[in-house]
């Protein structure tokens, strides 16, 4: 990056004696508010105004505090570097903000490092010119003291969510991409939804940086449409984004040497890839190579000609994206199939999956595009017509030999991997080697889901790596919260294991018989139960602590289902249905609905 010292008017920019930077604007600031026309002139006459450059350092951690400085337009950003000793984004800085105020202050060396997000107008008030106006008026300190606490108080509660990108750029990597069939697909579908956009293209490059900003206050997003070259254009929009699409033809090759390589994996901003697909294609295939070549944040496949896949590229873009997260619980797991039933009736979108156990499987099928006749057969073949825990053996390492399951796994996902289902899907395991919870999100799909159901004495762990890895249920059985931390939009939950789970039987279990056992176990040893429960018992506290994470939840009153009872899958199914139905009559409807066109 980039320091202030190296920077620069570019011309055609105002002058600093520009009257949009004058009086009346400083006026409007919150720190400058209230003062009378004498004091508004006499800070003015102290302020330097310069531009900065997207991606250029205002000033460093350890720095002399030898200033404050407001955004007059443009965006800064707030690096902080954490404990693996990455810098990471803790909040932005944006148009009648102040920063660098704490160092003069408190006196102390800068706390974090500043950079530009995209090009940005600022206003600096020296030190020394700063001290004389709280000389002269102390209620200037007031409201900067004021200021501050907000801004910890919304960084110590976590309120301070990263808002929706205002800049987008679009970057094909391929010279004969038809981008232009995507981008304009994009920018409609984004309109559609209430927003106000403006394309932008290499015909505005020879425009000021007022002018963009003009453009960006006019818009709620303004998309950059950047060319295949590292051009004066393609910098320049790059230097603009909050956040870059890298657009690239799925088929191709992935390309060596990246023009904007440095650009990419920046902490500032996120980057994305979107692998464009032909419209006849069935499942994506060789994702991997890609993402092993571009350090990219996540990613997406779209084909072309699909406004469904353009809608929810839409919603990823604008933090709309609706996730769904489905918990374990056996054959209680059955439940998440009515629910799914409901939501797509109600014409819930749903754009994002995660789960564990059964809810990772489930969920997968989602990923795969198995609609509810597909996805309600491959589960009755798996496991209502042939109890899937039923090939037992000498309980060496379980109960189980696993064979059974990993035959049903491999047989319905095949080879697919994680990275090629056309939605983001994540499942989750527990490490008994490490003692922590495993999201997967890559590798072989029905791997995962293997070391997802392994529960510990019922099923052989995983082992990956050296690593042992067991049913997800252990430390996480509802991973609302891996969900929720990638804040792209509200989080459905679906939790089938609220309810007692495991009730004795009215009988001393060391008196009772072997076969009265069995009959009470409905098909499985109580010791199924039992070791089943055991497994998941610990992640109950973990499920409550976290449940408040979901912005909708589900919870089917399935006390009548054992969770081995895989003979109630109809029931479980209707249970599910018939309570999500009734849910969503009630359903705060904005919350998964496109926004309201944003008045001018």
């Amino acid at each position: 990056m980039r320091t202030l010292a190296n920077a620069i008017e570019r011309p055609g920019d105002p002058a600093p004696s520009d009257p949009a930077l004058g009086r009346v604007r400083l006026a409007g600031l919150t720190l400058f508010e209230g003062l009378d026309e004498t004091m508004l002139g006499a800070v003015e006459a102290q302020l330097e105004w310069f531009s900065l450059p997207g991606g250029w350092i205002l000033f460093r951690r350890g720095e002399e505090a030898d200033a404050l400085y407001v955004v007059a337009s443009g965006c800064l950003g707030v690096m902080v570097r954490g404990k693996d000793g990455l810098e990471s984004l803790v909040a932005r800085i944006c148009e009648g903000e102040t920063v660098g105020e704490m160092g003069l202050i408190s006196g102390e060396p800068r706390s974090a490092t500043v950079v530009s997000l995209h090009d940005t107008e600022l206003l600096r008030l020296p030190k020394a010119a700063y001290e004389r106006l709280i000389e002269r008026h102390p209620q200037a300190m007031l409201r900067l003291t004021g200021l501050l606490a907000r801004r910890l108080r919304s960084t110590t509660h976590g309120a301070d969510r990263a808002p929706m990108a205002k800049n987008l750029a679009l970057v094909p990597l391929n010279p004969a991409l038809p981008d232009a069939v995507l981008v304009q697909g994009l920018v409609e579908a984004l309109s559609d939804s209430g927003l106000r956009v403006r394309l932008l293209d290499s015909s505005a490059a020879e425009h000021t940086t007022e002018w963009f900003h003009a453009v960006g206050a006019a818009h709620d997003l303004v998309v950059y449409r950047a060319e295949p070259d590292p051009t004066a254009w393609t910098q320049l929009c790059l230097r603009q984004a909050d956040r870059v699409l890298l657009l690239a033809a799925a088929a191709s090759a992935p390309p060596v040497g990246l023009p904007i390589e440095s650009c990419l994996g920046d902490a500032m901003r996120r980057s994305e890839l979107v692998l464009l697909h032909d419209g006849a294609v069935i499942r994506p295939q060789g994702t991997a190579r890609w993402l092993e070549r571009l350090p990219v944040d996540t990613h997406y496949h779209v084909r072309l000609g699909a406004p469904r896949d353009l809608a929810r590229l839409a919603r990823f873009v604008t933090d709309r994206a609706v996730g769904l997260v489905l918990s374990g619980g056996g054959a209680r797991g059955f439940a998440h199939v009515g629910v799914i039933r409901a939501l797509r009736e109600a014409g819930v979108p749903l754009d994002r999956l995660g789960g564990t156990s059964i809810g990772g499987i489930v969920a997968a099928g989602l990923g795969l595009e198995w609609d509810d006749g597909e996805l309600a057969d491959r589960l009755r073949r798996a496991f209502a017509r042939s109890n899937p825990l039923s090939d037992y053996t000498l309980p060496l390492i379980a109960l189980v030999r696993g064979r059974k399951v990993t035959r049903l796994l491999r047989g319905h996902f095949g080879d697919v991997r994680i990275e090629d289902l056309w939605l983001p899907y994540f499942c989750v395991s527990s490490n008994l080697t490490r003692g922590s919870m495993m999201a997967h999100r890559r590798g072989p799909l029905w791997r995962a889901l293997r070391a997802s159901v392994a529960i510990p004495g019922v099923l052989p762990p995983v082992v990956e790596a050296g690593q042992v890895l067991v049913d997800g249920g252990v430390i996480d059985n509802f991973p609302i919260d891996v969900m929720s931390a990638m804040r792209r939009g509200p989080v459905i939950g679906v939790d089938v294991a609220t309810d007692r789970a495991l009730t004795a039987p009215p009988a001393d279990l060391e008196d009772g018989s072997p076969w009265r056992l069995l009959r009470r176990g409905r098909g499985a040893p109580v010791i199924v139960s039992l070791l089943l429960r055991a497994g998941t018992v610990s992640a109950d506290a973990r499920t409550r602590l976290f449940r408040s994470h979901a912005d909708l939840l589900f919870e089917p009153p399935l006390e009548t289902i054992d969770m081995l009872d895989w003979r109630a899958f109809d029931r479980a199914i209707e249970i599910g249905y018939r309570y999500a139905v009734e849910m969503l009559g009630h359903l705060d409807k904005p919350l998964f609905r496109t926004p309201a066109r944003a008045v001018a």
